[in-house]
């Protein structure tokens, strides 16, 4: 976590080891390492000598041992959530001199109702959510109580955090795969060559999403102030991108916007973006929990409710009309 820029719950990730506390969790799956002293001190002034395990990291028993090992064998899926990312928070502000600062910044974040942030924790974490949470929490307060914020740790109060991360949380995506398509952007090509690429970069994410699910270019989660302030579009006028290969969130035109313009992006893929507006819709409804009203969704009000998948599958069905009637002639 770095200060509230647009990398405002981050850190440098250049594995360049320094002398001292360097090693820390900023993405849950691996271990990074600050790039300088500079860095590593920002991040122990900010938040990091409240999360410290110090000689206990190896120790299973500790509280904040504990909650991490709890949130592994829950949360779903991997990378959308990170009870560490809620830990930070809360670690700022207690180290913070100007506590009501961070407060109001959170506060700008979005929101949800309390129905809507039920359905956000069942959506992350499965059918057992309710337990779970309990759980979670219980392991968060022994972990991390602090008077200042003791609204976070009521029932009411964890969920809604556990929400605002949640809604709010922006996938950190670095992998190397993910480098090596928007590389392939960029290559000279014929038409055909592109269309070819594009079949064989659509099979290899199919084929290794099998093994990894659907978050192969997630490598975590982190919280952006002005990056949430953008709603959905399903012609998107700008895209958040990490072209640095780091933690640093870049967000960039997709074309000309007019002074006044609404800076929209897309919460979807490539892939899902082309696919049908019930599609589209069922997507942003089960992950997001809202309607599309943009302007491609608009046009696309007389179209039939069906899936993409409805569609292939009633394509193959005359497809397969076609196959019977010609072998009956």
């Amino acid at each position: 976590m770095a200060a509230p820029q647009d990398d405002m719950f981050s850190l440098c990730v250049d594995p360049t080891k320094v002398s001292g506390c360097v090693e820390v969790r900023f993405i849950d799956k691996i271990k990074v390492m600050y790039c300088s002293n500079e860095c590593r001190q920002a991040a122990a002034d900010q938040y990091h000598r409240a999360l410290c395990l110090g000689t206990s990291q190896e120790d299973p028993n500790h509280p904040i041992s504990k909650l991490k090992d709890a949130w592994r064998s829950m949360h779903y899926p991997p990378e959308t959530s990170s009870i560490m990312l809620m830990a930070r928070m809360v670690a700022t502000v207690k180290q913070a001199q100007d506590k009501g600062h961070w407060q109001k910044l959170f506060s700008q974040f979005c929101s949800r109702a309390a129905n809507e942030e039920e359905e956000i924790a069942h959506k992350l974490l499965g059918e057992k959510f309710e337990g779970q949470l309990t759980v979670l929490r219980t392991l968060f307060t022994t972990a991390l109580y602090d008077d200042h914020l003791n609204r976070w740790f009521t029932p009411e109060g964890f969920r809604s955090l556990f929400s605002l991360v949640g809604t709010n949380g922006q996938g950190i995506g670095t992998s190397s795969l993910s480098q090596w398509v928007h590389a392939c952007d960029a290559l000279a090509l014929t038409s055909q060559q592109r269309v070819q690429l594009d079949s064989f970069i659509d099979q290899l994410y199919k084929d290794v999403e099998k093994e990894t699910g659907d978050f192969l270019n997630c490598e975590g989660s982190g919280l952006f102030l002005l990056q949430s302030a953008c709603n959905h579009s399903c012609i998107p006028n700008a895209a958040a991108s990490f072209p640095s290969n780091n933690f640093l969130l870049h967000l960039s035109a997709l074309s000309d916007i007019s002074p006044g313009e609404e800076i929209g992006i897309s919460y979807l893929d490539c892939c899902q973006c082309d696919r049908s507006r019930h599609s589209r819709h069922k997507i942003l409804r089960d992950n997001y929990l809202f309607i599309c009203s943009c302007p491609k969704c608009v046009s696309q009000m007389d179209e039939l409710d069906l899936t993409s998948d409805d569609e292939e599958e009633e394509g193959e069905a005359e497809g397969d009309d076609m196959e019977d009637e010609m072998t009956d002639v």
